[in-house]
């Protein structure tokens, strides 16, 4: 039961980040990211994001405790939401 909330933590917070960076990158919008700001940036980092959010989901054997891996891709996914939406990525105000 710990891998699978470590896991969907991990799947969440991924997946969460990888969404908004993905975004950016198909509507040609800057986005600060660790490898630059412009949109091709964006698209990789967020599709690199939402596939490594794939595997850590995959690799967290859901089916042995659903309820709790679920809950914590949930918890991921809006922690990173907030985090984003209150601007504390990269310093944004």
């Amino acid at each position: 039961m710990i891998q699978a909330i470590a896991l969907g933590l991990l799947a969440g917070v991924l997946i969460g980040n990888g969404l908004p960076h993905f975004v950016k990158g198909i509507t040609k919008e800057r986005y600060p990211t660790v490898f630059g700001s412009g949109p091709v940036a964006n698209l990789l980092a967020g599709w690199s994001g939402i596939c490594l959010g794939a595997l850590a989901l995959a690799a967290a054997d859901l089916p042995a405790a659903p309820l709790p891996g679920a809950a914590a891709l949930a918890v991921g996914v809006l922690l990173l939401g907030l985090f984003h939406a209150k601007g504390l990525a990269f310093g944004r105000n």
